[in-house]
């Protein structure tokens, strides 16, 4: 399996993916600069956290322009495995590929500690090594995690088991609705969330509850691929 984590001018998260795909299952993975646009050879494509091209306008309005945002649309369509993290959840949203809006922290702060997650969904390739209602904890870095959705497509959401990750009771950071900390698609390949799982696969990093989730996606590519190893 191949992984591939997408460079923005101004991401700052891109050296932590890598990292998290080199010491959790040790597939190849390579970093794509922003001018790429093919993204053909890759089964996992990650879009870190960070402030693409400084967030001007407003976070990953410039990024869902560049060049390999649009491979990334055509990577989609194609249902290759697509992880957004953070600034890389707000891309998806601009670029059309996960419905809704980021919007300013409730507080208008920036924050940034560790948080409680359930898992909501675990029948996505991103949560399968999960059990459904689990609580994980997985840090936050942003000051514009502010999910929104209109009413219509937050009934979709529910509906269609969209949701993947809402902030356990209480403790929402930044004012989302329902508590939504990710969202995937209708199909399941592709995941946003805000929190951070490459910043928790080490203990020294506080927790490893984000290892499960690239492990996941190299069983769901093994088992799309009939080579499955036992979890």
């Amino acid at each position: 399996m191949k992984f591939a984590v997408l460079v923005y001018p101004g991401s700052n998260c891109d050296i932590d993916c890598y990292k998290a795909v080199e010491d959790t299952v040790g597939e190849p993975v390579d970093y794509v600069w922003h001018t790429a646009t093919d993204l053909s050879e890759y089964d996992c494509i990650l879009v870190p956290g960070g402030f693409s091209y400084g967030d001007y306008l407003r976070c990953g309005a410039i990024a869902r322009f560049a060049s390999v945002t649009q491979a990334l649309v055509k990577a989609a369509e194609q249902g290759k495995y697509i992880l957004g993290i953070c600034n890389g959840f707000q891309v998806l949203t601009e670029a059309g590929l996960l419905p809704g809006a980021l919007l300013r922290n409730r507080s208008l702060k920036f924050r940034c500690h560790s948080t409680l997650l359930k898992v909501v969904n675990n029948a996505t390739p991103f949560t399968s090594d999960y059990a459904e209602g689990e609580v994980i904890n997985i840090p936050i870095a942003h000051g514009e995690g502010n999910y929104y959705c209109d009413e219509e497509t937050l009934r979709e959401l529910q509906q269609n088991n969209q949701i993947v990750f809402r902030y356990e009771t209480d403790t929402n950071p930044n004012g989302s609705v329902d508590d939504i900390a990710g969202i995937c698609s209708k199909e399941g390949n592709i995941v946003g969330m805000m929190p951070h799982p490459e910043r928790a696969v080490d203990e020294l990093l506080g927790s490893v509850d984000g290892k499960r989730m690239f492990t996941s996606i190299l069983n769901a590519w093994r088992e799309q691929h009939g080579t499955a190893v036992s979890r």
